[in-house]
């Protein structure tokens, strides 16, 4: 029984990251009808910037604040540094392609992914970075439920910043504003609201939240490299379309069930297809329920 447990715990870890990715996906997909492929390595530049950082203001600021302040600190530097990353790719990349044909759109997100990929490769080199071991395995046992420091740090994030974006969405003018450019974006344009603000809006948020997973995916594997994005983005983009592509309950709801389905087929099945339970799950739903867990058939807008 409890390793059952220790697995569900794995899950829900392993699913908060795959959460935060896919709200990046399902954002820009909710207001452009644009899978954004390049998604995946905002995510690996998420690690990198983190792990930069962590290099450089360890030595300086580590005797002078606590851990946890710079592990706060390194967050928001972090999700700030990519969400620039995001803006730029928007600007460049899709916003000239906005009103032309969507496969043009998907061309140019697919090099932005290449472009990306080589461009870490180059400047940060193809070996592994091996992060040090500052944040110990130690943490607390919970009827012989091994819970450790980090995920601890990597759950509480992730359902921190859902729920900050939920309020967000939901509660305040620009997340309204969001909504009504998802709903029609002729009208909310008609109506006077900044397209490129509310779009450039969208990628700077969903850029921001996949810096923290990524920053997260390196305090919890303590190894990171330029292909990360690569496997991580599609397993997102399944959790996105697993839940409902477009909606953003469904994202995180389709990361969570993702992170808990690779967990225990790795633990209960085998490790060695644990990458291949996520492509299993969107093939099946892709027959049986195309929408989604959450997702709603809708006619195109003629």
């Amino acid at each position: 029984m409890a390793q059952f447990f220790q697995q569900i715990l794995n899950g829900l870890t392993l699913g908060s990251i795959y959460a935060l990715i896919a709200l990046g996906y399902t954002m820009v997909y909710g207001i452009l009808e644009l899978i954004n492929f390049a998604h995946g390595e905002i995510y690996m530049i998420g690690a990198f910037l983190g792990f930069i950082l962590f290099s450089y203001l360890m030595p300086i600021l580590g005797l002078w604040i606590s851990l946890g302040v710079l592990l706060v600190l390194v967050f928001i530097a972090a999700m700030i540094f990519t969400s620039a990353y995001g803006a730029t790719m928007q600007h460049v990349a899709y916003r000239p392609l906005r009103f032309s044909n969507r496969l043009n759109a998907l061309i140019s997100a697919l090099g932005v992914s290449i472009f990306l990929q080589n461009f870490v490769m180059v400047t940060q080199g193809s070996a592994e970075k091996v992060f040090p071991d500052i944040l110990t395995n130690e943490g607390i046992i919970l009827a012989d439920v091994n819970i450790s420091y980090v995920q601890i740090i990597i759950i509480a994030t992730s359902l921190v910043l859902m729920l900050a974006l939920t309020l967000f969405i939901n509660r305040t003018k620009l997340g309204i504003t969001m909504r009504a450019t998802a709903q029609d974006m002729k009208m909310a344009t008609l109506l006077g609201i900044n397209l490129d603000f509310v779009i450039s809006l969208t990628f700077i948020i969903g850029s921001g939240l996949g810096a923290a997973a990524g920053v997260m995916v390196m305090l919890n594997y303590r190894s990171i490299n330029f292909f990360i994005g690569y496997l991580a983005g599609l397993k997102a983009f399944t959790a996105a379309v697993l839940g409902g592509i477009g909606n953003i309950p469904g994202a995180m709801l389709g990361g969570l069930m993702l992170g808990l389905i690779e967990a225990l087929g790795a633990g209960y099945i085998s490790s060695e297809y644990k990458d291949v339970y996520a492509f299993i799950i969107l093939i099946i739903l892709l027959i049986f329920r195309p929408s989604g867990i959450l997702g709603e058939n809708v006619r195109e807008k003629v």
